[in-house]
């Protein structure tokens, strides 16, 4: 859609081309006040035509601009009106009183343009401009520095140094495992009793003693450890009849061949 084009500025007065002027209208009007115009020369049929040309082509032209023309152009006809009287002394003091009289609204015409015109353009509150704003409430809190006695410091200063006293440092369980030269030991003395004849489990020669889960898998541990270890001197004898099967072991007989874990006889 083309845009609009912009309104074209409306004259402050329609512009005349007559027999002996051409100009606008409050121009020939303030040059027949001064007596600087022959208003003899001038046609008041033509300044009639072209007056209601210009309205008729400005139908959008404000309504109190269009009366200011009437009443200048009617002070025109009526000053040409006179000239075609006879001459007449108290005629001539009316005029020239009567167009002082529309010199004077002119004037004060044009000042209120200008009154409106400066008004238009000065800054419009809640447009332009805008007012101040409520003022906000806001709570001030005071926090350069803290407020208290000397009771109060020593006090907080004891507290610190109370719980500074109760801290300890922290210390890893330790936990009493078997070596294997412990095992060695203990697996000598339990296959040695008297009570105790054939083949042994691993697990029923380590002692329930042990706590926890995980020291008894330790224990466990440190006992194969150490048959393995007595095994490979010829103190004792193992054997595994399946994968994951229970180790067993044994004192050696005499003259006998040692068995190792999952092996048969050397």
């Amino acid at each position: 859609m083309a845009s609009e084009l912009p309104a074209a500025p409306v004259p402050s007065a329609p512009h005349l081309s007559l027999d002996g002027f051409e100009g606008p209208l409050d121009l020939l009007l303030d040059l027949a006040r001064a007596q600087k115009v022959d208003l003899a020369r001038i046609s008041i049929l033509q300044l009639v035509e072209q007056y209601l040309a210009v309205v008729e082509q400005a139908r959008a032209v404000r309504l109190e601009l269009a009366a200011d023309w009437l009443v200048m152009a009617a002070w025109l006809a009526w000053l040409k009106s006179r000239l075609l009287l006879p001459a007449d002394e108290t005629g001539e003091a009316e005029a020239e009183e009567a167009a002082g009289v529309l010199h004077e609204r002119l004037v004060e015409l044009e000042a209120m343009r200008e009154a409106a015109r400066w008004l238009n353009e000065r800054p419009r509150l809640g447009i332009d401009v805008h007012a101040r704003g409520r003022e906000e409430t806001l709570t001030e809190i005071d926090r350069t520095g803290l407020r208290v006695d000397l009771s109060g410091l020593i006090g907080a200063y004891l507290g610190v140094m109370r719980r500074r006293g109760r801290k300890r440092r922290y210390a890893p369980r330790r936990f009493s495992y078997w070596t294997v030269s412990q095992a060695a030991a203990a697996l000598r003395r339990l296959l040695n009793a008297p009570d105790v004849a054939g083949w042994q489990s691993l697990e029923s020669l380590v002692p329930d003693e042990e706590e926890t889960p995980e020291a008894r898998r330790a224990a466990l541990a440190g006992a194969l450890v150490a048959g393995l270890e007595m095994a490979k001197g010829g103190e004792v004898e193992l054997r595994q009849d399946a994968a994951f099967a229970a180790i067993l072991l044994r004192r050696p007989e005499m003259g006998a061949p040692g068995l190792t874990a999952g092996g048969d006889a050397a």
